[in-house]
């Protein structure tokens, strides 16, 4: 997916953004500060002083969890953009499709409803679960993307997934070389959309 950014993103108010996840993005086995969500919050600074990134992200974590914890942490934060990261342990745990769909539908909703842009970043299901379910699962977060507002990424432990080198001794965690690697995928989509957000 390309994204295509005319002029560096300038923002006269330093934009907030707020990270909702699991492990993946709660620097499971490393020190927070080695994590893909505190490199984030690095490189947006320096891109735009005074930027602000907010990691709420557990470990463990559902699309439950999240649309639980999600409205207090809008009101708390007024975050510009919204980073979803949920629903790998929906998968391990063969949690029905629809309410998981429902549960992303409502974090989604909630961050527009706020004023805030939303980045999914999507997850996917054991492939012992099935064809039909690994598809229905992967397809929840691409129907919810509309291009502006709400963009959704692949999922993006896939390609590091197939290198050892770059995966925890549990084989399930990306370990601290890989960070930089998860933020490449994720910086172009957000970086988009706080263009999208300056520009309206």
């Amino acid at each position: 997916m390309a994204f295509v950014i005319s002029n560096p993103v300038k923002a006269e108010i330093p934009p907030t953004v707020l990270v909702i996840g699991d492990s993946l993005s709660a620097a499971y086995g490393m020190d927070m500060e080695q994590g893909w969500v505190h490199l984030l919050s690095e490189k947006l600074s320096d891109q735009s002083p005074g930027a602000t990134v907010i990691n709420a992200s557990i470990s463990g974590d559902t699309t439950g969890g999240g649309a639980q914890r999600l409205p207090s942490l809008l009101e708390q934060h007024e975050p510009t953009i919204v980073i979803i990261e949920l629903g790998g342990n929906d998968g391990l745990r063969a949690y029905p499709i629809k309410q998981m769909r429902n549960h992303l539908g409502e974090m989604t909703d909630a961050a527009l409803n706020e004023g805030a842009k939303v980045l999914l970043l999507a997850a996917e299901a054991p492939p012992n679960l099935g064809r039909r379910y690994t598809t229905l699962f992967r397809e929840s977060y691409s129907e919810l993307a509309n291009g502006d507002t709400v963009v959704a990424l692949p999922f993006i432990v896939e390609s590091i997934f197939l290198s050892s080198d770059l995966m925890q001794s549990d084989r399930t965690h990306p370990n601290a070389s890989a960070q930089p690697l998860l933020l490449d995928v994720v910086w172009p989509a957000l970086n988009s959309l706080l263009g999208v957000a300056e520009n309206e």
